[in-house]
């Protein structure tokens, strides 16, 4: 089956990464899957929150936004509805879970990393791009820790990344831009570490429920989609990545 926008069913969109992005932010990287484009940006505080205090730990957190006319519809900012939403909230932890995953909270000592994710443009894969994202930005922002002497090797255990897979017109597909997602049988987003082990799994069945045989295929064109995004990734950061990772 070819695709509406002529991809096999095998083929990621085309992805690009800039680091540097924001001249104020300890690390920052734009991330475009597409026509989804998110802006990531990681700051560095001295300080962790109370239930950290006295553990000698680090913390990483997330907020996560879109803005209002990143989609075909302008939509309300949240700030002015006076909270974010469900969604809103599901997806910032969902990216804070990823990003410590591969984080040891020791090696960072008592500071937060806030992790802001942006979406300028939005064509699905949201959340999966601001992982990725969000890891390219979290890597420069440590990079310049280490720089100053403040962090020593080791503190980051691997990669990660996230892409979308599903069921569309029968068909299990990697990658799926909005109209696909729209229409899917079976969604699912796929967050994974260059170990090859699974941080999370959300899949949903719209229709017709999914057989294991179906699952197995899609995280086969999770571990494809992802192992692209840690080439892209390692491609941006291959001069600040190796002393951060473990020694080996």
């Amino acid at each position: 089956m070819q695709r509406l926008d002529g991809r096999d069913e095998r083929q990621s969109r085309p992805i690009e990464i800039l680091t540097g992005v924001n001249m104020h932010a300890e690390g920052s990287a734009l991330i475009k899957v597409g026509q989804t484009h998110v802006l990531c940006t990681a700051s560095v505080e001295d300080r962790v929150p109370a239930f950290m205090r006295d553990t000698g730990q680090g913390w990483v957190t997330c907020e996560y936004g879109m803005l209002p006319r990143a989609t075909n519809e302008r939509t309300q900012r949240e700030a002015t509805k006076g909270r974010p939403s469900g969604r809103t909230q599901e997806i910032q932890r969902l990216i804070g879970r990823s990003l410590r995953a591969v984080i040891e909270a020791k090696a960072l000592g008592a500071r937060t990393v806030w992790i802001d994710c942006d979406v300028l443009q939005a064509d699905g894969g949201t959340r999966c791009a601001a992982i990725t994202g969000a890891y390219v930005a979290l890597t420069l922002a440590l990079a310049k820790l280490r720089a100053k002497n403040l962090l020593g090797s080791g503190v980051l255990r691997g990669l990660v990344a996230a892409t979308s897979v599903g069921i569309v017109g029968g068909l299990a597909c990697l990658d799926l831009s909005y109209v696909e997602d729209s229409q899917a049988d079976v969604d699912m987003n796929v967050v994974r570490t260059d170990a090859g082990r699974f941080v999370e799994v959300q899949g949903t069945a719209e229709k017709n429920p999914f057989s294991l045989e179906e699952m197995q295929r899609l995280l086969d064109l999770a571990a494809l989609g992802t192992d692209r995004l840690f080439e892209a990734q390692r491609a941006v950061l291959q001069d600040v990545l190796p002393p951060l990772l473990p020694r080996k």
